[in-house]
């Protein structure tokens, strides 16, 4: 497509749409595109306490003095989905609202953070431990089982707050959450139209052998290449013994013109399969899904490479508007004190932290802010200048995400992030809407 504010170049893409909807009517399914304490934390100056290097990013110029707003935070700090980078967002997240922004109309935010693990008894008593300490919001730290305690935080009338819902059932409702970011299936989506803009015809994506990866290809990957005129394959391999030798090889058999993860259990899966992609002497494009530590792990085979985001990246300083290098800066500068590295996940749960404040900032009056509150605050956001991403329209009646923009960046031969097409990407509409939680 002709990626940007507008709509697709493709005009084919409508009668390719109509195909897609047939075939998804068939095959219609959830999604499965992840992309990788239980104790109280008050924050006024950073989540975790008063550490020098917390000074040293943030001034303290401006800090909030007022009542609390109390938030509770899923913390991925455990199990096979550890994501410590969301971890360090938070915590720099916090730490600028609080002391450079000036809180929330004067309330700093203190975190109530809870150890999650990627199991459903985990969140659900995180659920349960939000509701007893009276958060006003939960952020959801980009948990795979999210949908085991989204009930009990609606039911209580907290918000769940994210940026990319990584649990499709959460995903494909609206009530009682707030995605900043786009959907799962935006993504895909997106990153398939990159591919065809670029001239690529051919497309084999791996993923984890499990039930929810072979569901992601059949139900997701073939149907939405076949209507977007692209060949698609799906090649697995094991969660716990993973051969990425044989796995490259098996790929390269399949002569694509780009290959790679359509989901990453970690930075380490990303870094294995590129290396192995160009030792066999692939050519192609390599698709990474929201990995970025391959760049610096494996700098001479990360030329051509390519990921999705839901906003700017470190790297992409370059082709970045003014406003969001200068927020790349910020936030790279926060992130850095807070013992965070140039992560995916540490830039994402970063904007989200400053999305979630400067929206309900614009409310008349935080003083005796309710999660309810909370949520209609968010929920009424129109064209808000989002934090290294795109504007955003909350409130839709059908998905609990705020756009369904987003970027495909491709590695240079100098490591920088150059977006595919130059701009956003705006994945077809008419695809989407057969999608539950998509549009």
């Amino acid at each position: 497509m002709g990626p940007g504010a507008g709509a697709p170049r493709h005009t084919s893409w409508h009668r390719e749409a109509g195909h897609f909807m047939r075939l998804i009517a068939r095959k219609r399914s959830r999604v499965a595109v992840g992309l990788a304490l239980g104790l109280v934390l008050t924050v006024t100056a950073a989540c975790g306490g008063d550490s020098k290097d917390s000074d040293e990013a943030s001034t303290g110029q401006n800090t909030a003095t007022g009542t609390p707003i109390k938030v509770g935070f899923f913390s991925p700090e455990g199990g096979v989905n550890t994501l410590p980078g969301a971890v360090a967002g938070m915590k720099a997240g916090v730490s600028y609202v609080n002391t450079e922004l000036g809180g929330v109309d004067g309330h700093p935010l203190e975190v109530v953070s809870c150890p999650i693990d990627g199991t459903p008894e985990k969140t659900i008593s995180c659920a349960n431990k939000f509701v007893q300490d009276k958060v006003v919001a939960a952020f959801d730290g980009f948990n795979y089982s999210s949908s085991a305690g989204v009930d009990i935080l609606v039911d209580a009338k907290i918000p769940l707050v994210g940026q990319i819902a990584f649990d499709q059932i959460t995903g494909s409702k609206a009530d009682g959450r707030v995605f900043f970011g786009a959907p799962q299936a935006s993504f895909l989506v997106g990153a398939l139209q990159g591919f065809k803009a670029q001239g690529m015809t051919a497309v084999t994506m791996t993923l984890v052998d499990t039930p929810s990866g072979h569901n992601t290809v059949d139900n997701q990957l073939k149907p939405l290449a076949t209507a977007l005129g692209l060949k698609a394959e799906g090649v697995y391999f094991s969660a716990t013994n993973p051969n990425f030798s044989a796995l490259a090889s098996t790929i390269v058999s399949t002569k694509p013109d780009v290959a790679g993860l359509v989901a990453s259990p970690n930075e380490s899966v990303c870094t294995q399969l590129v290396r192995n992609l160009r030792s066999l002497g692939y050519k192609g494009g390599v698709f990474l899904a929201a990995c970025t530590g391959f760049i610096d792990a494996a700098p001479k085979d990360a030329p051509g490479a390519m990921m999705y985001a839901p906003g700017w990246l470190p790297g992409s300083e370059k082709y970045a508007p003014a406003e969001a290098g200068k927020q790349l800066e910020t936030a790279a500068k926060e992130i850095k004190a807070a013992g965070g590295s140039k992560d995916f996940f540490a830039y994402g749960q970063f904007a989200t932290v400053v999305d979630f404040a400067t929206g309900l900032a614009t409310a008349p009056s935080a003083d005796g802010l309710t999660g309810e509150g909370v949520l209609t605050t968010l929920k009424g956001l129109k064209d808000f200048p989002t934090f290294l991403g795109s504007p955003a329209t909350c409130g839709k009646p059908t998905s609990p995400n705020c756009t369904t923009q987003m970027l495909l960046f491709s590695v240079q031969d100098d490591l920088t992030l150059k977006p595919v097409g130059d701009t956003w990407i705006v994945p077809s509409p008419q695809i989407l809407s057969a999608i539950p939680g998509a549009s």
